[in-house]
């Protein structure tokens, strides 16, 4: 078995709560983009761009959760308003992945925002290599619009998710995986 197929074999989520500093130097973060960018694209569309959020942006994004949160949740508690400014800030390297459908007679919508869902793949995957802990989340947030336009999204753009990047801060075990017997069928 390859380097590669045992990674792959082995690669686990790690919880934002499980992560604390230092996260990737400027040169990983470098690499992990690039690879983030290195996905099957359909068109040579890069149907997707990446927002980074380090130091107090991870903050002013927090802002904006919170702040929406509050505005459409009018008898929310304090508490709850924290726990939303909070959603960026517990690992200390946030990458958003936006998905950004390009009109294209030949590649659809559908096989655009697979891309995209790649290309946040391969960010897990290359933060995971490089030592750190990774977990692609989304939430509420990912999908409201006053948040996305908050984040400076253009109106016809999406989040495929937010990948979390930190030191673990404990040794991650493994999780029950599915059953292939139960998935795989032969035609």
């Amino acid at each position: 078995m390859t380097d590669t197929i045992a990674f792959l074999k082995t690669r686990r989520s790690v919880k934002p709560r499980e992560m604390s500093g230092p996260g990737p130097s400027a040169a990983e973060l470098e690499t992990i983009l690039t690879i983030g960018a290195r996905v099957p694209d359909h068109g040579k569309l890069a149907p997707w761009r990446f927002i980074v959020f380090e130091n107090e942006a991870r903050l002013r994004a927090g802002d904006v959760i919170a702040a929406v949160f509050a505005r459409k949740n009018p008898e929310a508690a304090v508490a709850d308003v924290e726990v939303e400014r909070r959603r960026l800030l517990e690992a200390p390297l946030v990458i958003a992945v936006v998905s950004v459908i390009k009109p294209h007679p030949k590649v659809p919508p559908w096989e655009q925002e697979l891309s995209a869902g790649a290309s946040a793949m391969n960010i897990v995957s290359a933060a995971t290599a490089l030592g750190y802990g990774a977990n692609w989340l989304t939430g509420w947030f990912c999908y409201d619009r006053d948040v996305l336009d908050g984040l400076g999204l253009e109106a016809h753009e999406k989040l495929a998710g937010f990948i979390h990047i930190g030191t673990p801060t404990r040794p991650n075990e493994d999780r029950p995986r599915p059953v292939l017997a139960e998935l795989v069928t032969r035609f």
